[in-house]
């Protein structure tokens, strides 16, 4: 069986151009670029839409920030997938991911929560320590720097344990190296709080939740804080539908990360790493679960190699995809989609990106050195051509990685294309490519509708 989804990053539909330094850019003001995105928000909202109605299965976006040069936008997938989960009642969202170490853990898990509450639970939630230092010495500032690879690890290993924390337990507290959840010199001799917790109702006994204390004259005039009342726990609010939790997605890089994963449970995403590379990598994460007993946050035990699509369980991979339309020239397509990679990789290319280009065997790429269009499709990472030619690469992936089930992310989104263009291509897709992929796997798997009723109540009197 095989699962499907789409990949959203946020490239800009300005036209891309080549600067003097040879650089690959997007067209346009600074003013154009802000209006830009203003069009790419919405157009992520509707291409979520769209995905829903064409039977995809997931739909994940990114947290991307500051950027003018255009290879990216999604400054909030959270946000952006709420709108989509009120239009929308199969498709599964997911983030590769929400970058935790620029967020407070008990203000993500809230937000992440009321994602899974509004779906109807179908979030798939994505972590990630981030890399771009433009965006996490701003919102890591001053815990969690990525110039600080060791801290930055830290930091995002204690945000997952609060996260969790606050999804699977009523209430609780956290004392770690970053966090004391609450602070210990928080004061709250909040009159109901104490009258709630001394009802057996409750559940939890008042001593665990306050340590109530003498009246205090320092505290000022608030009944609040004038005592050395304390409280010594928190009740986050809401939880998510999904229990004990969603599943958890990371992007996966380095076999420390891609043991830590397995270790946890946690399910790995691998974007642009070439058919050999990824093979290792997915080895790697099954010897782990295996060494850990197979762990799952639902403990069913051992799960399909590659992907379990019964237990959504395993390793996603994802390329990109760029179909030959009819009636389009196909050489002046190709040449439009290559320039839209190069945007891609004259941004990415200076953080070191292209080592993970270099297959297993092969020595890591020289970063310093320009990752051309061509050697993206070289190297199967993207795919372009007939519909016919995209399902058998996609194919390729599957087979020689040994999946047993499959799942598979098309990116259509890249620089210089228009959101029509980019919903074209989805449409396309799911005509063409997806009875392909369904033929060869045995089938499709489709996504359950949920009910969750927005729609105001009307009175009648």
């Amino acid at each position: 069986m095989i699962e499907i989804g789409v990949f959203h990053n946020g490239a800009s539909d300005l036209p891309t151009i080549t600067s003097p330094d040879g650089v690959e850019v997007n067209d346009g003001t600074l003013a154009e670029v802000h209006e830009s995105n203003q069009r790419v928000l919405l157009e992520q909202i509707r291409q979520g839409i769209l995905a829903d109605r064409l039977g995809f299965n997931y739909f994940f976006m990114t947290e991307h920030h500051f950027q003018p040069e255009g290879a990216e936008f999604s400054p909030n997938p959270l946000l952006a997938e709420t709108a989509i989960a009120a239009r929308t009642n199969q498709i599964r969202l997911g983030q590769a991911a929400n970058i935790i170490t620029w967020w407070h853990p008990i203000r993500i898990a809230e937000q992440a929560a009321m994602l899974d509450v509004i779906s109807g639970g179908r979030l798939e939630f994505g972590i990630g320590r981030g890399y771009q230092p433009r965006e996490a010495e701003v919102f890591g500032w001053p815990f969690a720097t990525i110039q600080d690879q060791e801290r930055n690890r830290a930091y995002y290993q204690e945000a997952y344990e609060i996260i969790i924390k606050a999804w699977t337990q009523s209430s609780f507290s956290h004392q770690g190296q970053f966090f004391t959840v609450p602070p210990v010199f928080t004061r709250w001799n909040h009159k109901q709080t104490i009258a709630y917790f001394k009802m057996p109702k409750a559940g939890r006994p008042l001593e665990q939740v306050v340590q109530l204390g003498p009246p205090d004259p320092y505290g000022g005039a608030n009944p609040v804080t004038q005592s050395a009342t304390i409280l010594r726990e928190l009740q986050v609010f809401p939880q998510p539908i999904q229990k004990p939790h969603p599943q958890v997605w990371e992007p996966l890089t380095t076999e420390r990360s891609i043991r830590w994963a397995a270790q946890r449970g946690v399910n790995g995403y691998f974007i642009v790493e070439p058919i050999s590379r990824l093979r290792r990598n997915i080895e790697i994460y099954y010897e782990e679960a295996e060494k850990c007993g197979w762990p799952d946050r639902l403990g069913r035990g051992k799960f399909k190699y590659g992907w379990d699509c019964e237990r959504r369980r395993g390793i996603m991979t994802g390329r990109y995809v760029h179909l030959t339309m009819p009636g389009k020239n196909p050489d002046r397509e190709r040449q439009r989609f290559l320039r839209a990679l190069e945007l891609q990789w004259d941004y990415y290319g200076p953080f070191g990106f292209a080592a993970v280009l270099a297959d297993e065997n092969e020595p890591l790429y020289d970063i310093s050195k320009r990752v051309s269009g061509e050697t993206l499709l070289k190297k199967g990472v993207a795919l372009a051509g007939r519909p016919s030619d995209v399902a058998e690469e996609l194919l390729k992936i599957k087979d020689r990685c040994g999946y047993e089930d499959y799942i598979v992310n098309a990116w259509f989104e890249t620089g210089g294309f228009e959101g029509h263009e980019i919903e074209d291509q989805m449409q396309y897709f799911a005509e063409e490519v997806s009875p392909l992929l369904k033929r060869a796997c045995g089938g499709q798997i489709e996504n359950p509708p949920v009910s969750v009723r927005l729609d105001p109540r009307t009175s009648k009197h």
